[in-house]
Parts: C-alpha cells; structure tokens; sequence
C-alpha cells in the first residue's frame, strides 16, 4: 500500500533516476541562514503568514523539512500514504539521513499504514513514531477494535486532533490541514478549501512545549510497542523505493519542485512586502491529552472550548465563522443568540450538502438548522463548484490534469470584531468541544484580519456559497439517493458527531 514502485533489476538508468541526478540540495543555505537577517526580531516578536492555497502550504512544509538543522517534531490527525503522504515521508527520511532528529506523533484511529511499514520509518536511528490513545486501529484486529468501542466507547472516541509541523524549535506550520492530497489541492475528484498560519520566533516556544506534553503523556505510545515486529519485519529497502518514487516526475512534479527550491525568495518578498505581519499579540492554545475527565459522560469541554466562548461572548460587533461542520446544542445556541441579541452580527460558512465529505455530521447540522437560524444567525453553505476553487487550487493541478475536482470547505477560522483572528482545528460541534483534543492560535492583528476577512468575503458571496433561510436550503442540489443516506444518519447520537 505505501511503496509502489518495485526494486530495478538492472543497473540501466530510469526516469526517475535521471530526474533525481539533476536535483540538488542547495548545502550553501539552511533554515538558521534564511532565518538570520531576523535574529531581533524572531527573540522579541512573532511573525504570521497566513497560508490560504494548498499548494504554498505545501512547498513551505517540503523547504523546511530540506533545510531543517536539527529537529523536526510532527503531529497530526491524519498522514495518509497517499502522494502527498509519500512524498512528505522521503523528505522526512532525506533529512534524518542528514541526522535531523523527527518525532512524528499520529491519532490512533486514521492511520492507514501497515504495520511493516510503521516499523520500517522507526527502524530509522533518527526517527520515531508514537501513535496517541490506541486501541481502535493499530496492531488490532477487527474484533479487537468492536470489543473497545462496546466496553470503552468514551475512550475509544477522544481522539487527537491536534495539527503541528514544528522546524529547529524556530517556526511551525498550524491550522487545519492534515497530511492528504486533498488538503494541498491534488486530488483528482475532491479537494478541501483549508488554511494554516505559518508562525516563526516567540509563540513557537509555546506549541513546542504543547507537543512535548502530548508526546510524553501516557495516551502517547512508541509503535514497537504496538506490532508484533517478530511477524512484521521491517524491510531497509523500503526507503529506496521510497525515494525512487518521489523521483518519479509523474509523483511529484518539476513545476512544484521549482518552487520549493525558490522558496527563500518567496519568503524575503513577504517579509519586505509587510505580508508577514510582526506583532506581539499571539497566542497557541491547545487541550491536553485526554481533554477531560470523563466525569460528564460525552460531555465535559476543554480549554480551547473555553476560550473561544470566552472570545464569543466578548465580542462587540462582528463574528465571521468558516467550519466545515456545524452541529449545534441548546448551550452553543443560546451564546450566539446572546451575541445577535446584544447587536453583533454573526455569519457561519459551513459546508453544504453537495459539498460535504461526512454525511454523518451534516446530518446533525441538517438537525438543528432551523433552530440555529431563529438565534438570528446568518448561514451559507458552501457550493462543490464555488468560483474561488480556480484561485485557491493549485495551478499546477490544473495545468497538469486540466480538470477542476469538486470543493468542500475544511476551514476552522473565526475573526472577531475585525481584529483578532482564530485559525486552527476547532469544528463549530460537540465533538471538537467535547472528546477531540484541539489546538487554536489566536491573534490580535487588523492586518491579519483583514486579510483572512478579504477571503471569507468572497466565500459568502453566491457565486462561491448558498444563502439558508427558515424558507429555503440548498439539500436539493444532490441527489434524492445522497439525500436518504444523510436521512439515515440521523440515528447516530449528535453529541459525538
């Protein structure tokens, strides 16, 4: 499932050979390099970008990882074995060749990589890997996995879904993206609409120190001690075929690879552009593992559920929300009707039926719509063929494939009041709030929110999303078939979709 392409068994040479003997690591630069001219700065302040296409996200998470001097810390809900997931681990493994030290910390419950495989990447002297809260996936057998969910359902379902890429200690990519094409804008058929912030200097100490707890907490546990390594060995000449398939240029193209390697210059225009925004006020607030004590049923909250109701209930003016799924309670409801009635103007953007990937928690939405909309709260749904796909999809994907796959939102963002700015993996529902541990930065800048704000802007407009109203809704653009799978749904209970 993860490698593909098959040892050569012949010395002759291949594509993909010719194609990596004519790339280059540039050895004259490193991560500390670019960063050096900032020195002042990154002690002092912390500087923001936000990262609003797949494709910038991407390039910027390849650069780091090249140019990574000594550490490399990763967590994340999902890593899939996909492309992109292919091409992250050969970069991953380039550079704890070079003897960077990589933790990768990944949930339980979506991991898709076999045994022999996960074994394999921590056999690397410079890798490791714990898997958080096992029990469901790992190592387990289907009967193994039923016996957790009947005797432990709370417990099988706190899951981490925190998203960290953490370089040198000095700059961290965080938001909503996983590791999947179809968070950069390359998948064929579905992409997501997403967004990270790339942060660098004084708040990376504070991310850092949130993965140090979850990688040390108990939930937390090393692979090898999960799989049987006597019945899945591990298999060195993995990493050449790994490597030979990121070299393909049909894997990964010389287009996108041509923008990885100009990447210092990008990143010089930000900077002098005033696009990377310098502040003081950032800050990283994330769960603990666990979340809560169980003492509550499925219920219970968590810090990051704390803070944003704190920021709600203080906000003055405006209340802009992207959340890709939206299940409200009796408790979420009655603080933003507090918020509509004191005069603040509220608008939600969360997928539409036609764009949805999880007809589970649209049906919980499709549930509490109507009584959502009596708060005074205005909704739109997000349209599969919104207009605004053709900038935010990597242009490479479409030069390359002359196709426009479908659009549904994955962006967890609020902006507040026009000035403080969330950006992180908090979904607007009881699971988020409740069991999933979450991670948020939150920054006070008008300069970022205008910017995030110029985007949501669009994104409300109808050629990008659908208006409901208590008279109409946009369920009837998919088929009646899609239209009774969501109706099924409904017995699922709405306090862990």
């Amino acid at each position: 499932m993860l490698f593909i392409i098959a040892c050569k068994e012949n010395n002759k040479p291949t594509i993909e050979q010719d194609f990596c003997s004519n790339i280059h690591r540039n050895d004259s630069t490193s991560l500390s390099k670019e960063l050096d001219s900032l020195a002042d700065l990154i002690k002092n302040k912390t500087g923001v970008y936000v990262l609003e296409d797949g494709g910038t996200s991407m390039v910027a998470r390849a650069w780091l990882s090249e140019y990574a001097e000594k550490t490399i810390d990763i967590q994340y809900f999902i890593f899939s074995t996909d492309n992109v997931g292919l091409i992250a681990c050969d970069y991953i493994v380039r550079a704890a060749d070079r003897g960077v030290k990589v933790r990768i910390l990944v949930d339980d419950i979506m991991v898709e990589a076999s045994g022999k495989e996960l074994l394999t990447m921590d056999a690397h002297p410079n890798i490791e890997i714990k898997v958080y809260n096992p029990g469901v996936n790992v190592g387990k057998n289907i009967f193994s996995k039923l016996k957790k969910y009947t005797t432990d359902f709370r417990n099988a379902n706190q899951r981490m879904h925190n998203k960290t890429f953490i370089v040198d200690e000095k700059i961290t990519i965080t938001g909503g993206r996983n590791i999947a094409d179809e968070y950069f804008d390359y998948d064929h058929e579905y992409n997501f609409r997403d967004r990270d912030v790339l942060l660098l200097g004084k708040v990376v100490g504070q991310v850092e120190n949130s993965f140090e707890l979850f990688w040390n907490n108990k939930l937390s546990v090393d692979v090898k001690n999960l799989i049987d390594s006597d019945s899945e060995k591990f298999d060195s000449s993995i990493y050449h075929k790994l490597h030979q398939y990121a070299c393909n240029p049909m894997n990964f193209w010389p287009q996108v690879r041509e923008r990885i390697q100009k990447l210092p210059e990008a990143f010089k225009q930000i900077n002098h552009s005033g696009e990377l925004v310098w502040m003081d006020s950032v800050f990283f607030v994330s769960d603990t593992p666990g979340k809560n004590n169980g003492t509550h049923g499925l219920q219970g909250g968590g810090i990051t559920t704390d803070t944003l109701i704190y920021l709600i209930k203080n906000a003055k003016k405006s209340i802009e929300i992207q959340s890709p799924y939206l299940i409200t309670t009796e408790k979420s409801e009655s603080i933003l009707k507090a918020a509509v009635d004191r005069g603040v103007q509220v608008r939600i953007l969360t997928n539409s039926l036609a764009s949805t990937d999880n007809l589970e928690a649209f049906s919980g939405y499709q549930k509490g719509r109507k009584r959502l909309l009596k708060t005074g709260v205005k909704i739109y749904e997000f349209r599969p063929d919104a207009a605004e796909r053709y900038k935010i999809m990597t242009g490479a994907l479409q030069e390359k494939i002359k196709y426009t796959p479908i659009f549904g939102l994955h962006a967890k963002t609020m902006v507040i009041d026009g000035y403080i700015t969330v950006i992180g993996t908090f979904n607007f529902d009881p699971r988020s709030a409740n069991l999933n541990t979450e991670c948020v930065t939150i920054i006070y800048s008008t300069e970022i929110a205008a910017g995030v704000l110029k985007g949501m802007e669009m994104e409300f407009k109808p050629e990008n999303a659908w208006q409901t109203t208590l008279d109409w809704n946009p369920d009837s653009h998919v088929s009646i078939k899609k239209r009774i799978k969501t109706y099924t749904r409904k017995l699922v209970p709405k306090n862990i979709l």
